[in-house]
């Protein structure tokens, strides 16, 4: 059996994104999706979630880089500003043994808590670029789901490709991370990260060919369950404030809504799920 969870990043980034993502469910290809509660969309996000969208399963798409933290984490923000360090600024401190894995649990969980008083019942957890894949996040992170019964943490170890240099270099940086933060998970939690999907998704992203690439993915699927990572959306002015990620996301939107991988996915030989299924 072949299993799928087609999940969108970003839900609550900005309005256009989420439309983006709704869109895309409504196709019935996007079965799940991963929401940023400390971003400017997020309350319409939750709303439009419990109003349109109950069939989809929506996780924590924890965000360490971008704007202001839930609760005190010295070792994870700016001190001249009080917010998050910038990506680049965050790893540094992450390989240099910098973060305290206590604050990272504390936000965490400060995080997890706003998504749950939202009215949301969170199926997984994830991450903004990835950064639970990092030293002294990912035993906090671990820590938090096996804690609060979440069944799914992503591994975001995607499949290496010559074909994609450019895309495989930032894989093997991911999987150089993982194995670094790995060694600092608790036994007890290691079961937890070991039984998540399949993953694959970093060589579509930013792709003008993401129709193709989607439709090649779901033939070559391994046995089992996987994630397949997408980051559907529509440009407006909030994201525009936030990411330079943009016209990218509505290439996802028609890819995802297009007709041809629709009908390869009512094909038969692929099962399509949440993370509600793991529960």
């Amino acid at each position: 059996m072949r299993i799928l969870v087609i999940n969108a990043d970003d839900l609550g980034f900005a309005p256009g994104v989420n439309r983006g993502i709704l869109e895309a469910h409504a196709a019935g290809t996007v079965t799940s999706a991963s929401m940023i509660v400390t971003a400017p969309a997020f309350a319409e996000a939750a709303e439009r979630v419990q109003s349109e969208a109950k069939g989809l399963g929506v996780g924590l798409h924890l965000n360490l880089v971008s704007g202001a933290a839930l609760s005190s984490v010295p070792s994870l923000v700016d001190p001249a500003t009080g917010r998050f360090c910038p990506l680049d600024v965050l790893v540094r401190r992450a390989l240099a043994g910098q973060v305290d894995p206590a604050e990272v649990r504390r936000e965490c969980e400060a995080q997890l808590a706003k998504l749950v008083a939202a009215g949301i019942t969170p199926t997984h957890i994830d991450s903004h670029r990835h950064v639970h894949a990092m030293p002294g996040i990912l035993p906090a992170v671990a820590a938090v789901a096996h804690d609060a019964a979440i069944p799914v943490v992503r591994r975001p170890l995607d499949r290496v490709s010559l074909l994609d240099p450019v895309a495989s270099a930032k894989m093997l940086v991911v999987h150089a991370a993982w194995r670094t933060a790995l060694t600092g998970v608790a036994p007890a939690h290691r079961g937890l990260l070991a039984r998540a999907p399949h993953f694959r998704g970093i060589a579509m992203q930013g792709m003008p060919d993401i129709r193709d690439r989607l439709l090649a993915t779901i033939d070559q699927l391994p046995i089992g369950t996987t994630e397949i990572m997408v980051h559907p959306g529509y440009d407006d002015e909030v994201l525009a404030a936030q990411d330079a990620f943009r016209a990218e996301r509505m290439v996802e939107v028609r890819a995802l809504c297009d007709p041809a991988v629709v009908a390869r996915l009512q094909k038969g030989d692929v099962k399509l799920v949440s993370f509600r299924a793991f529960v």
